[in-house]
């Protein structure tokens, strides 16, 4: 008697590797059963490369869907879904594609692909209540820098040595200029979206230093001390208070 994890295991096998062939023993009825692998073969295949291509189409206008696809369809043979949301899947694809066939003859294309997810998933949040700034002044100084915040699910942050966020919103501008040069600059860009809307904001070094700390569940002080390594003069009260007024911020624990 097969147990259910060896079963499941093997089918798994089959389905990424296409080695169907520890699986036989199980395969009962029909002339050809491995016919009928075939076709969950086929059809994991083709449902998570269409998956991908959906999340990417910004990635296909600029480098090709061609190699998007052919991506798509390595990447899923390689890389099967770890989480059972198909929301979930893809993050780690932008550094995939970048270094697959020909793309790593376009040297921005990761930081583009990583920024598009991060537009993907912003414009797919649910915005949550924010906390007001008197919430957070109440706990007072010194606990307040010992503290960690919850940003809006639809908050991001990427750096990139390209100028990605002035080719993103070209694309999504539904522009065709007839030439644009995109420049290489060290960006850092906040992504913010909630039910389809989605916004690109350029920060400064310290303001996304602090941000990004932040978002990543790091303290208030920690935050505050990686904005001081970029600008000494990095007035970290006034940047928290500016992104709580901007309903950033959804809640606050004590470390």
């Amino acid at each position: 008697m097969h147990l259910l994890a060896d079963l499941q295991d093997s089918f798994a096998r089959a389905m990424t590797a296409g080695d169907a062939a520890p699986f036989d023993a199980a395969l009962v009825g029909g002339l050809e059963p491995r016919r009928r692998i075939a076709i969950h073969v086929r059809h994991y295949e083709t449902s998570l490369t269409a998956a991908l291509c959906d999340k990417f189409p910004a990635s296909a206008w600029l480098a090709g869907a061609d190699l998007v696809r052919d991506a798509a369809r390595a990447y899923a043979r390689s890389h099967p879904p770890s989480q059972p949301c198909i929301a979930e899947y893809g993050a780690d694809f932008p550094r995939f594609l970048a270094a697959h066939g020909r793309a790593p003859s376009v040297p921005y294309l990761e930081s583009f692909a990583a920024l598009e997810w991060a537009v993907g998933q912003a414009s797919i949040a649910i915005e949550r209540a924010p906390c007001s700034w008197a919430e957070l002044a109440s706990r007072g100084p010194e606990r307040l820098l010992d503290s960690t915040l919850s940003l809006q699910p639809g908050v991001h942050y990427r750096h990139s040595r390209w100028r990605v966020d002035e080719l993103m919103t070209t694309y999504l501008s539904g522009a065709e200029p007839a030439r644009f040069v995109l420049a290489e600059s060290s960006t850092c860009v906040e992504v913010r979206g909630a039910l389809g809307a989605v916004r690109l904001a350029r920060l400064d070094a310290a303001a996304f230093a602090f941000r990004s700390a932040l978002a990543e569940g790091r303290s208030i002080g920690e935050a505050a001390a990686a904005a001081l390594d970029c600008d000494a003069g990095f007035d970290s009260g006034a940047a928290l208070r500016s992104l709580t007024q901007a309903g950033l911020v959804t809640g606050v624990r004590s470390t």
